[in-house]
């Protein structure tokens, strides 16, 4: 079920700047109570700024995962553990971050953040575990061709 090469390419690149910008917040973030707060605080809020908009662009590759990639690999009976891990935890950064964002009570908020957290930094083993696998399940390691969005399965 491999994907074509500029999707994949495009979904790693978001994903890393999405991890990238996350880890970067949280250090910005520490900084603040720890370091002078005032450049922390500006430097946190144009992190969040780049997170959210990283988040948004994941969320119409991830859109376009689902029948491009998730429900032909589901049919083909492929990585039926760490492909239901991977929506799992993309679910759960979805919700958290729709709670991050409109979460009125401070207790609520902080277990949705650290939950959040914990999530985004799983994503990238999860990822690499799930593509490790993948690779190796392959029925036709060097000839199966990658599925593009002009690939219509007949099944």
């Amino acid at each position: 079920m491999r994907l074509d090469r500029r999707f994949r390419g495009s979904l790693y690149a978001i994903l890393a700047a999405l991890v990238l910008t996350g880890a970067a917040w949280l250090f910005a973030d520490w900084s603040k109570a720890h370091l002078d707060p005032d450049p922390w605080q500006e430097i946190a809020a144009d992190l969040l700024m780049l997170h959210g908009g990283a988040a948004m662009v994941a969320l119409m590759l991830l859109g376009a995962l689902v029948p491009l990639h998730v429900t032909r690999a589901w049919r083909s009976k492929r990585n039926r553990l760490t492909g239901p891990a991977m929506a799992t935890v993309n679910a759960v950064l979805i919700a958290t971050a729709f709670g991050l964002y409109y979460a009125g009570s401070d207790a609520l908020r902080t277990w949705i953040s650290d939950l959040h957290i914990v999530a985004g930094l799983a994503l990238p083993g999860i990822l690499m575990l799930h593509v490790w696998l993948g690779r190796r399940s392959a029925p036709d390691r060097g000839g199966a061709p990658a599925i593009s969005s002009g690939d219509r399965g007949s099944r």
